[in-house]
């Protein structure tokens, strides 16, 4: 059996874990970020450029200080310009942030909560499990519902 590196036994083989998220070691940087909750290809670009990483090099041959600086993500993105952020003008607060993992989907939830309970029109649209951005609803978004007319059964004379 091969020796295993410390590298593999800290990330296991195959896997890259960065900001809590496994990430497939065959994949390249730029990829590879996108899998991380909150991340797009957008911002994984920025990333790549400003740590001045190759984004097209493979997650398995970085360096121990490159996957440093990339769980790092969060002090890098407030260097980044603010249209990047996935929260701006945040309702509470007012300031712009981004948010990955978990306490996006957090603070998603927080939101349509918010929606609903103020009975806003996209707060409704939530509630009734109907399209909130204006998708016509004559045929589509019709799962789960009954469908069509049915036929009464003809009796039989």
């Amino acid at each position: 059996m091969a020796k295993r590196s410390s590298r593999e036994k800290m990330y296991g083989e195959g896997f890259v874990r960065i900001l809590d998220t496994d990430i497939p070691s065959e994949k390249s940087v730029y990829i590879g970020l996108t899998k991380i909750k909150g991340i797009g290809f957008t911002l994984s670009n920025a990333i790549c450029n400003y740590l001045g990483i190759n984004k097209f090099k493979k997650l398995k041959d970085l360096s121990e200080d490159e996957i440093k600086k990339l769980n790092d993500i969060p002090s890098i993105v407030k260097n980044l310009p603010s249209w990047l952020y996935n929260r701006r003008r945040d309702i509470e607060t007012g300031n712009d942030s981004h948010l990955f993992g978990s306490k996006l989907d957090l603070t998603k939830e927080f939101d349509i909560r918010r929606l609903k309970k103020i009975k806003a029109y996209r707060g409704v649209r939530h509630s009734l499990g109907l399209p909130v951005r204006g998708q016509r609803t004559k045929s589509h978004f019709r799962k789960g519902m009954a469908v069509g007319v049915q036929k009464s059964k003809s009796k039989k004379r």
